[in-house]
């Protein structure tokens, strides 16, 4: 056949994708046109995603499952999608958003940015784009990543929600990101926020120096049975430890932050401020 690229599955998740995609087409004796006729997408396009060259989505993906039959098997390839997008996300992430969705309590300490359970569509939106700007990631999978954390944010809403507590370094509140309007909109997020029954939003001000007990983000839930798993990353790793032992010792740190930082009304106060461009 010309033009022909080989394909080595071996190479990533992706290629792996893109061989099978191949082989599925080929054992049926379809060309890349004729599967594009049947799922609404171009020829150009499958062959894209066989050689890697455009990354599958979710919608790509059911409607392979569909063409082929494979829709809610083990084998679907929108199984291996869900696969694909938790590759880009850091070890240990997908499997801590897992008991989140089920946790009684939440704890949240962060830096630098907003907590992605408490932003805005648009502020989400923003740090995507800038994350594809700087080449890490493809636009495809920062539409998954914002579309993901709307998920994440949509299991929090359910007739019992958990109680959740957010810990925020000033950097969270004073970082522009996205322009005024999109700053302003996430200020304002944060004091709906405020104002829920189950949650306590606490700014840890600049002001407290060396008694801030954590120097990167830190995510904390208790389950039903009272047991409690924590979640840190760094830049570039994630690691998630239901080890009592190690675990327990950074509740008593999150404990002691919250002793440190603003109250809530006071908390509350500098967002208002910050949102009249108060310094």
């Amino acid at each position: 056949m010309v033009n022909r690229k080989e394909l080595n599955p071996a190479a990533s998740p992706e290629a792996a994708y893109g061989a099978r995609l191949r082989s599925s087409r080929e054992a049926r004796g379809w060309k890349q046109d004729d599967l594009g006729e049947l799922i609404g997408y171009s020829g150009r396009h499958i062959s894209g995603v066989e050689t890697c060259c455009k990354p599958p989505t979710r919608k790509f993906s059911v409607a392979v499952d569909a063409a082929f039959g494979t829709e809610g098997t083990a084998d679907s390839f929108e199984r291996a999608w869900n696969e694909i997008r938790h590759g880009v996300l850091l070890q240990g992430f997908p499997e801590y958003v897992g008991y989140e969705g089920r946790a009684v309590e939440i704890r949240l300490y962060e830096v630098g940015i907003v907590p992605g359970l408490l932003q805005t569509p648009e502020y989400a939106q923003v740090l995507a784009d800038s994350a594809v700007r700087r080449g890490a990631i493809t636009p495809e999978q920062a539409a998954e990543r914002v579309a993901f954390l709307a998920e994440r944010q949509a299991t929090l809403e359910r007739p019992k929600p958990p109680m959740l507590f957010v810990t925020m370094d000033e950097s969270c509140i004073r970082r522009p990101v996205g322009g005024a309007d999109v700053m302003d909109a996430q200020l304002a997020r944060l004091q709906e926020f405020a104002e829920l029954p189950n949650t306590l939003l606490q700014v840890a001000p600049y002001a407290i120096g060396e008694r801030r007990t954590f120097d990167l983000p830190v995510n904390l839930l208790t389950l039903s049975d009272r047991s409690v798993i924590c979640y840190a990353e760094s830049q570039s790793k994630g690691h998630l430890d239901r080890e009592s032992a190690s675990v327990l010792p950074m509740l008593t740190a999150y404990h002691q932050l919250q002793g440190e930082a603003l109250s809530p009304a006071a908390s509350m106060a500098m967002i208002s401020q910050l949102r009249k461009g108060t310094p």
